[in-house]
């Protein structure tokens, strides 16, 4: 049995006018051949999908394809999209024979020009392969379910958790192959797609009105002729045409079954609506007061409208600026991701002092240049090594430690993990728990912090990644769509 895989992840945001280049890809790394099975043995989904097709005792030639993760950003460029379309057919083009695929995608991924990149994808996946290869799709469950993706694959799953478990996910997609290509299933799916799309405060499937959707989808799966049950609440900052929430829905071979249970699916994201818009988030300079007040530390401050796991540029600088202006004594850490920033202070030399503007450079809709006096305390390469964290090994490029009143900040080149893993500070000789308060450029995947983290305060800061979806400048979404409007059905 020959099965070919293919890894490609980006999410992009329509919001932020940084572009994600070939060369983001490159940053975390960009596999083909065997060196993909090595590098992912163990770990997310290639490494899952791997793991359970070899716990069923199948025997298997594995042809890996490609591999390459991007963080979430801007549109991708048309090279980074013809690049990826083109490693895709050529590889599968001289696999010879192949049995499957297991396509590995993120699902929300966009591209100057093109909305539904992985859709695209699929389709050259199914041109080369032909109509009757099995393809099982894993996708992460903030993507945007498209009418192609539904029709071109023969099963899609999805992550069962926020945060994420992308080693469970390639579980999902293996044990789906196995039972495929033994010949005991035949997939039937169905799917809703909602005139839905919510802020990101309500994600987390541990709690609140995502808890119960998720719920309801594993109880759905206690039949037995319920193969998975997908839920995708869309990550809220993409704007294309087929945008909004989805479910889906595989049996095996029972289409009116998966018929009911995707309007049931449907049905229950639609009447908690209104929750999902539930706002924790609190004002900038009230969050930094209560953390500045807490009686013991590490407090995180969660810069909801630059999430850079969401695809934000990184350089919003609002939560400095109250930090300073409120005369804050407590010490801070603050990561920024600013290229500009970085060869200035590069110029000026470590132990410089120096004046110059700081954040705002990429969105000025939503921000403004602060100008600040600091100190250069350290200047290092960005190639990084983590414990823990999707991507083991990345660039963020040159990286300046800088000190401006109670705040450390590290300003990098390039992403990285955007300051949201604690050992990513550590590389670079700081110890976060030295801080009283730590910023982070996330809105959900506070998990790599909770180890010693006190408390978490979302701040409700603007920005392309903002809890307030209503106030971005969509053009391409379907209307209406809720919040935008009020439509009194998910079928619009």
């Amino acid at each position: 049995m020959r099965i070919a895989t293919i890894h490609i992840g980006q999410e992009a945001n329509d919001f932020n006018p940084v572009p994600t280049t070939l060369g983001d890809f490159a940053a975390f790394g960009i596999y083909e051949g065997q060196e993909i099975l090595e590098r992912m043995r163990g770990k997310g989904q290639v490494g899952g999908c791997v793991d359970a097709v070899a716990a069923a005792g199948l025997e298997v030639e594995w042809i890996p394809v490609v591999s390459a993760w991007a963080m979430a950003g801007g549109r991708i460029t048309t090279e980074a999209r013809l690049f990826f379309e083109e490693k895709i057919g050529t590889g599968l083009r001289r696999a010879g024979r192949i049995d499957a695929l297991a396509l590995h995608l993120h699902g929300a991924c966009a591209a100057e020009g093109v909305d539904d990149v992985e859709g695209a994808q699929i389709a050259l996946c199914r041109a080369v392969l032909g109509p009757d290869v099995p393809i099982v799709l894993s996708l992460d469950h903030h993507a945007n379910i498209t009418r192609q993706m539904v029709e071109l694959t023969t099963a899609i799953v999805g992550h069962r958790t926020q945060p994420h478990d992308t080693y469970d996910t390639g579980r999902l997609a293996g044990d789906m192959l196995v039972r495929i290509l033994r010949g005991g299933v035949r997939p039937a799916m169905a799917w809703r797609k909602l005139r839905l799309v919510t802020h990101q405060e309500q994600f987390l499937t541990s709690q609140g009105p995502m808890k119960a959707w998720f719920d309801q989808a594993r109880t759905m799966e206690t039949n037995n002729s319920v193969l998975h049950v997908g839920n995708y609440p869309m990550q809220p900052w993409l704007d294309v045409a087929e945008g909004g929430w989805a479910t889906i829905v595989v049996t095996d071979g029972d289409r009116a079954l998966a018929e009911r249970l995707a309007d049931r699916s449907a049905d229950l994201a639609w009447s908690m609506r209104v929750e999902f818009m539930k706002k924790d988030a609190v004002a900038i300079d009230d969050a930094v007061r209560r953390a500045d007040a807490a009686r013991t530390g590490v407090v995180v401050l969660s810069d909801t409208g630059d999430t850079v796991f969401g695809g934000t540029a990184g350089d919003s600088n609002l939560i400095l600026e109250a930090i300073l202006r409120l005369g804050i004594k407590s010490p801070a850490l603050i990561p920024l991701i600013e290229p500009k920033t970085v060869a200035t202070l590069v110029a000026a030399g470590e132990g410089a002092e120096v004046t110059l503007p700081l954040g705002g450079g990429s969105s000025p809709k939503f921000f403004t240049p602060l100008t600040v006096t600091g100190r250069v305390r350290k200047i290092a390469d960005g190639r990084v090594k983590v414990a823990v964290f999707q991507q083991p090994e990345f660039d963020q490029g040159q990286t300046v430690i800088f000190e401006t009143g109670p705040v450390t900040m590290m300003i990098s080149e390039r992403t990285g993990a955007a300051g949201n893993v604690p050992d990513v500070y550590r590389w670079f000789g700081i110890e976060p728990q030295d801080f009283k308060m730590a910023v982070l450029k996330t809105a959900s995947n506070f998990q790599f912090f909770k180890p010693i983290a006190s408390e978490v305060i979302r701040v409700d800061t603007r920005g392309p990644g903002q809890s307030d979806v209503v106030g971005l400048p969509w053009s391409r979404v379907p209307r209406p769509m809720y919040p935008m409007e009020a439509p009194t059905s998910w079928r619009g």
